[in-house]
């Protein structure tokens, strides 16, 4: 075989792996994050008639994949709440599992009458494609020395419109209040995701700032002074137990005041 042929051997062996490599880490991220199909199999089960059907809970796998933030507060509460999480859901559009707001469609087809919106968003929409192929860069290098590039802000600049949309069409539609969790920072798992961390702290100042701007009486929920490593699971995104113990104990004193 003379050295041309072995040449092109060697680079299509090399391309063929890193596409296997990509698709390999396309249907990791897509177990993680629960999206399409799976990510009805990776939520807990849709609850539309509760003891309080005023109060309904909406957002992605942070609340769906075990339950457990939900399940803490309705124990405090001392009453069930309307669950309509689906894993893999994003705030703008999505793969199979519906959107956010489509979330919030479903659940005012099945009863209008909706007081408060307990959730999150946006989370799916920076993660998914930054494990993919990063199209955003919004994973930090260490060379970047912490500095989000300007690409990424832009990217979830575009995610507050949309935020503060998706908020205000709550009010419009009769909503009272809100109460909006952020993100806290995840950790190296299956997929290493640790440099995101600046992603986290520029997409948590925005969804702050969508629910202050926002027509609806909305109270947003930092979780990153209390989350730490321990409180998530071996994939590196989901809260553990003890993480999502925390998180409800942050979201109650918020919630406690609507009920």
């Amino acid at each position: 075989m003379n050295k041309n042929l072995r040449d092109n051997e060697n680079n299509n062996r090399f391309k063929g792996k890193k596409v296997l490599r990509f698709l390999a880490t396309i249907g990791l991220a897509a177990a993680m994050t629960g999206c399409g199909k799976l990510g009805y199999l990776l939520s807990n089960e849709r609850v539309v008639n509760a003891d309080n059907n005023d109060v309904v809970f909406i957002g992605d796998s942070i609340f769906a994949l075990s339950g457990k933030i939900q399940d803490n507060l309705e124990a405090k509460a001392g009453q069930t709440f309307r669950r309509y999480t689906i894993s893999g859901a994003q705030l703008v559009g999505g793969f199979v599992a519906p959107s956010i707001p489509e979330q919030f469609a479903m659940a005012k087809a099945d009863n209008p009458n909706i007081k408060t919106m307990v959730g999150d968003a946006g989370g799916n929409d920076i993660l998914i494609p930054a494990i993919a192929l990063d199209p955003h860069n919004c994973r930090t290098q260490w060379y970047q020395f912490g500095r989000l590039s300007n690409k990424c802000k832009a990217f979830i600049d575009d995610l507050y419109v949309a935020g503060v949309d998706f908020l205000n069409e709550l009010e419009d539609q009769g909503v009272e209040n809100g109460v909006l969790l952020g993100y806290y920072y995840v950790k190296n798992g299956l997929i290493p995701v640790a440099n995101l961390k600046e992603a986290v702290d520029y997409g948590n100042s925005i969804l702050a700032r969508a629910c202050a701007n926002s027509t609806l009486d909305c109270a947003f929920v930092d979780p990153r002074p209390v989350i730490t490593n321990r409180d998530i699971i071996f994939d590196g995104i989901h809260p553990a137990d003890s993480g999502s113990k925390k998180i409800a104990d942050l979201i109650w004193p918020k919630l406690q005041r609507l009920l």
